[in-house]
């Protein structure tokens, strides 16, 4: 049985449809460490409902469905060659659906106790003992406000939103498992930055991919938050991955 995937309408942000064809390869190669995302997620009550913002290729969505082959979970995306990945990754998991949504518009049936978003539409970056700053695919401030509004929407009063942390970006290169180069160049903006995804096969660039990210230092991030309806609670009890913020 195909996995169905519902269609929200598209704004052209954070779409990552270039880089689809090569993504898993590239974020199993050592760019993510799966089970320790999925470990942080249920270091926290089992909740009968999970929500990913930003699902991808369904690699998270993956792990955590094979250790909650019961819990009733939801993945959203906005790229379409993202999704039918996942779609095809997770067709024997009978407790998942996918939907292909904008955020800034995003309107579900039922809420979810549990929202999360590691690498996905917005994670935090600490950086050594420096406050932790937000980044999100979306670059427009107004536009974030939305999101997160219609986010707060779709989670239980009560319920918790995990946002990934990660280290900082920087431009490096190097192998991965099929034997191709990964690159990446960062260029800082005033209130953001540019980052460039490249794939070389010896002489040959395979893919390029260009995302631009929109950053807010951490008493915005907090503010925007607070404002949409989460309350900062602090570091999640693994430390390593996320920050917890709770609906209020």
């Amino acid at each position: 049985m195909r996995r169905r995937v519902t269609t929200g309408d598209k704004e052209q942000m954070g779409d990552y449809t270039k880089m689809s064809a090569y993504y898993d390869t590239i974020m199993t190669s050592g760019y993510y460490d799966y089970p320790a995302i999925v470990d942080a997620l249920l270091h926290h009550a089992d909740p009968e409902s999970i929500l990913e913002i930003g699902c991808g290729t369904g690699l998270i969505l993956e792990e955590l469905v094979k250790r909650r082959p019961s819990t009733q979970i939801l993945g959203i995306d906005l790229t379409q060659s993202m999704l039918s990945i996942a779609s095809k990754r997770l067709d024997a998991f009978h407790n998942i659906r996918l939907s292909r949504q904008n955020i800034t518009e995003l309107s579900l049936d039922e809420q979810y106790r549990l929202a999360f978003s590691y690498g996905g539409v917005w994670y935090f970056v600490i950086d050594g003992d420096k406050e932790p700053f937000l980044v999100s695919h979306i670059v427009d401030e107004a536009a974030n406000q939305r999101g997160l509004e219609c986010l707060s929407r779709a989670v239980a009063p009560g319920g918790t939103l995990l946002l990934g942390i990660q280290g900082p970006h920087h431009d490096y290169e190097r192998p991965i498992s099929n034997g191709m180069i990964y690159s990446q160049k960062i260029q800082p903006l005033d209130s953001g930055f540019t980052k460039h995804y490249y794939l070389d096969d010896e002489d040959k660039r395979v893919m390029e991919q260009t995302i631009h990210y929109r950053t807010f230092d951490f008493e915005q991030a907090k503010s925007l938050l607070r404002s949409s309806g989460f309350e900062y609670l602090g570091r999640a009890e693994n430390h390593r991955c996320f920050l917890e913020f709770r609906r209020i």
